[in-house]
């Protein structure tokens, strides 16, 4: 039966990581962020799930497509909910620590910058993925 013109659209399912290191020589925790030109904003590495996988899977798969890090996944941070040219959308996030991998630009993400928190959290573009620092920050404390 088709949808009528009151059906909600469909959510589009994304996920993805707050990909963390601890920086060379001063062990300072650092964050990966990604600059995707097609938007020309700077945030944390995501993407949409494929049919059939998992939300989990799909945040690992989109860290090593966007940065070439191979991720270790801690535990689950908030889901972001937001709309996207009229869509909703829903991300969920996991810590991930970057355990081996180097960055390769590609026709998604230009440029990666490994920053510390304060810094991380004033280039990113958009204010909700600052929370995601935050959650970072509380979860690494106390896990």
């Amino acid at each position: 039966m088709p949808a009528g013109p009151d059906a909600l659209p469909k959510t589009v399912h994304a996920a993805g990581c707050v990909l963390w290191r601890r920086a060379p020589g001063t062990g300072a925790l650092e964050v990966c962020l990604v600059h995707r030109p097609r938007w020309d904003d700077w945030s944390h590495p995501k993407g949409k799930l494929k049919r059939g996988e998992s939300a989990l899977a799909a945040a690992v798969r989109e860290v090593a497509e966007e940065t070439g890090y191979a991720a270790e996944t801690g535990p689950e941070l908030p889901t972001l909910r937001y709309p996207v040219e009229g869509r909703p959308k829903q991300v969920r996030y996991w810590a991930a620590e970057a355990v081996s991998g180097a960055f390769t630009p590609n026709s998604e993400v230009d440029e990666v910058v490994w920053l510390a928190l304060t810094e991380a959290r004033a280039r990113l573009t958009q204010p909700r993925d600052r929370d995601l620092l935050d959650a970072l920050t509380r979860r690494l404390e106390h896990p």
